[in-house]
Parts: C-alpha cells; structure tokens; sequence
C-alpha cells in the first residue's frame, strides 16, 4: 500500500457530495488516491465539484441523484455497475435535517425525511452490496449518522429517528453483510453548521456550539479521518459499530453557567 496515497484507485461512491461533509470527505478520498463517484441531488452543484475538489473530471464520475425516487438510485447503480462492476466503498452521506415541533411537521415533511435519511441508505446499500458479492469485492459501508440519534431535542425529532433508525439499520446490515466480508459502520459527526440545504439560525448554532465539551465546531479533517479509517485495513475487524467524532457531544452538555476547574497549582 502506497502511505501516501492509501485509497489509491478505490472505487469510492458518496451521496451527498456537494454538501458541508460530502465535499470534506470526497476530498480526503481523492487525496488518498480514491476514484470517485459524486451523488448528490443539484446537476450545477455537481458540474462544479470535480474543479474544486482537484479531481480530472474525465476520471470522476458524477449522477444528479434525486434520494426519494428508487429509480433515481437505482441509475446510479447502474452508472456505478458499468463503469466499475463495483465500488469498494459507499459512504451513505446525504441527509436532510428540518427542524420544527412535531404538531407542526406535515406528513410529506416526515417522509421527505425518512426517505432520504433512513430509506435511500437502506436501498443503496442494499444494491450496492449486490454488486460488491457479484464481483467478490470486500467492501465497506459507512453511514453518517447524528448525536441526534442519541439525544432527543425539541424541533428535530424526526431527524433524530430517522437517525436512530440508521444506527439499527446499520448494525442489522453489519451482520447480515459479514458472511461476504463486506463492512457497515456509522460515523456520527461533531456540529458543522453552514448547510444550504438544512439552514440554521446564527442563535441556534451559537447555542450549540456552547454545549460542545471540546469546545469547537467539527473540523474539515474530523469526521473524513473517522470514515478514511473505518474503510482501511487497520478497521478490519470493525462492523457495526458508531464512531462518536464529536467533541463528546453525545456525552452531554456543558453548562456555561459553571466555570470549568483551573489547571491545579504544582506541588512544591
């Protein structure tokens, strides 16, 4: 294995590219030598992404992919199967976070969110697994779950089940997929907020940020060195696990009101 470029020539699909993580982590891919598969539901944004990223657009395979019509995804597959036979990695990173009380939500809102948070990684994976046993490939899954999973919040509960459900879903894939070598973890990543697609209000990140122990929003290289190392050898013997990269966030919350300890005075 190149140190370098360890991914070298990997075939990598990621839903989701153009967003805050897709792009982190499409380009940590393409650093580490990985060929590329962008999803993600704007042709304009796509058309962009290969340029800014670095990547020969010739070598980059792009598919504007709308995640609540099956037969959106399954075009994909059938771009990824032509061009590859199959990938080695699907990263299920697309998601959409609305937020608003539940006596508020309509039903299409619900099922806009489970259809693109919880049932377009189950089909995905799903036909993407199908081809990686036609093929023999070993591959890895990881899906991007949320601290929301863990932590029910006022205004994003149904995020936070559909979530919960991927934790399950992932997990039941895990085994069901390990007979054929092939891996399904999660990564939950720390707060990022920026999102064109789920906006939030500057008072609202404020708020979350200030609960973060570790003090931070997500970094670009936080959660891209979680998922690079869930798809490596050195994970090998990982499925079915969630990797918190959150700044233990999911631990709790720190309350700003209590100073934190001082730094304890050396002994003499």
């Amino acid at each position: 294995m190149d140190a370098a470029r360890p991914f070298a020539d990997a075939r990598v699909v990621i839903t989701g590219a153009g967003g805050i993580f897709g792009r982190r982590i499409a380009g940590a891919f393409a650093k580490a030598g990985a060929r590329l598969c962008l999803s993600d539901p704007r042709p304009d944004v796509l058309d962009r992404l290969p340029s800014e990223l670095g990547l020969a657009r010739d070598a980059t395979l792009h598919h504007a992919t709308e995640l609540r019509e099956e037969a959106s995804i399954l075009e994909l597959v059938r771009l990824v199967a032509g061009a590859w036979r199959a990938p080695d990695i699907l990263v299920n990173n697309a998601g959409v976070y609305p937020r608003g009380g539940l006596l508020d939500v309509a039903v299409d809102e619900w099922d806009r969110i489970m259809d693109v948070n919880l049932r377009a990684p189950f089909i995905l994976t799903r036909e993407m697994a199908r081809l990686m046993i036609g093929a023999g490939v070993h591959g890895s899954v990881v899906n991007i779950t949320s601290g929301a999973a863990q932590r029910v919040r006022t205004g994003s509960v149904p995020y936070g089940a559909s979530k919960l459900a991927l934790e399950r879903l992932t997990a039941g894939l895990a085994l069901e997929l390990a007979p054929h070598r092939i891996r399904v973890n999660a990564v939950s990543p720390g707060f990022a907020p920026g999102s064109v697609v789920s906006p939030l209000s500057p008072e609202y990140v404020e708020a979350m940020l200030a609960r973060i122990p570790l003090g931070r929003a997500s970094g670009p290289d936080d959660a891209p060195n979680a998922i690079l190392f869930l798809c490596s050898p050195q994970a090998s013997f990982i499925t079915g696990a969630t990797l918190a990269v959150d700044g233990g966030n999911a631990l709790g919350a720190v309350d700003p009101t209590v100073a934190p300890p001082e730094a304890p005075t050396a002994m003499s």
